[in-house]
């Protein structure tokens, strides 16, 4: 008999000892009711109070839940990667560990998703539970990030998300990606959807991954992103372009300041060709500076494109995802 859970649930822990088991509690009575098989994978993130102890207890008390304790402090995006890593089952669920999703949102998830035949289903908290100044924020960084990858997306930080094991196979996660996760799905190619669900007040502690400290990184990795979406298996296409785009400006400035120093030549003469000085002027140097940029641009397009044939034949990476074969 196949006891292997069909969905995984990955939840990251760094200083919640009070909200874990209210929460294990929660997420058992809604994963039982709606009868099949999973486990819960709790990743505690380097805590410095209790939470450790907290959740030895829990698996004491449920074989069903696994735990898997860091090292340190790695941060939200690694402790996800590793619950990726130990999960076993087909669908995986990500929850936060503060008890501000609600596990009883987990059974209309699963069910959008079966029935629209979706890959990712992620959750929309449409009324946030949060500072009104914290709201804007994240309001107008999802619709920067919705414009700068073109999937449309209104609560990126919800980390209530249900999506296939064979998505995050080929995904790496780094930095602050996890808060990208439909973006780097959408590289292979997935159906994504968004489903509102609710947001509740925390009953204890105080956020710990959500700080403002971290908005640098989520911008610089906003930016990676938008590179593997649009140039990753192309890297020429941004170089080049930028290339041409400095190497014609270049040329239009200095043709310019040459026709100007023949021109002054043919009303002037030899004298006149002399005192139209192009030498000392800022404009030549601007000229000379956006052609040298060009040449160097245009070189690292044609190392990106050969660093990439690297990537993908020496592991041997596809360039393409098949979803399924009908014989």
């Amino acid at each position: 008999m196949d006891n292997s859970p069909t969905i995984s649930v990955i939840i990251p822990v760094f200083n919640e000892q009070e909200n874990l088991q209210p929460l294990h509690e929660e997420l058992t009575a809604v994963l039982t009711k709606i009868a099949i098989p999973y486990e819960i994978i709790f990743v505690e993130d380097g805590s410095t109070d209790d939470s450790f102890y907290a959740l030895s207890i829990i698996h004491s008390n449920d074989k069903s839940t696994r735990v898997i304790q860091l090292r340190r402090n790695f941060g939200q995006t690694a402790a996800f990667a590793a619950g990726f890593d130990a999960a076993k089952g087909e669908l995986i669920l990500t929850i936060d560990a503060d008890g501000q999703n609600d596990p009883e949102d987990i059974p209309k998830l699963l069910s959008v998703m079966k029935e629209g035949n979706y890959d990712f289903v992620t959750g929309w908290r449409v009324n946030r539970k949060e500072p009104i100044l914290r709201r804007l924020l994240s309001k107008t960084a999802n619709k920067i990030i919705s414009r700068s990858t073109q999937i449309q997306i209104h609560d990126r930080g919800c980390s209530l998300k249900l999506f296939k094991r064979e998505i995050v196979i080929h995904i790496r996660l780094y930095g602050q990606l996890h808060r990208f996760l439909p973006e780097l799905a959408s590289t292979i190619g997935v159906r994504i959807t968004e489903v509102p669900v609710n947001d509740r007040k925390r009953k204890f502690g105080k956020s710990k991954y959500g700080s403002f400290t971290r908005t640098p990184r989520v911008i610089l990795d906003l930016i990676t992103v938008s590179y593997l979406l649009t140039f990753f298996t192309s890297p020429m296409r941004l170089f080049g372009s930028l290339a041409i785009f400095c190497s014609l400006t270049g040329f239009v400035i200095s043709g310019i300041l040459t026709g100007l120093k023949i021109y002054h030549g043919i009303i002037g003469g030899w004298e006149g060709f002399r005192a139209y000085e192009i030498g000392n002027r800022p404009l030549l140097l601007l000229a000379i500076l956006l052609i040298v940029i060009g040449v160097q641009l245009l070189m690292m397009g044609f190392l990106g494109e050969m660093i990439m044939r690297i990537y993908y034949e020496s592991h041997d990476k596809p360039t393409y995802y098949i979803k399924q074969i009908l014989e």
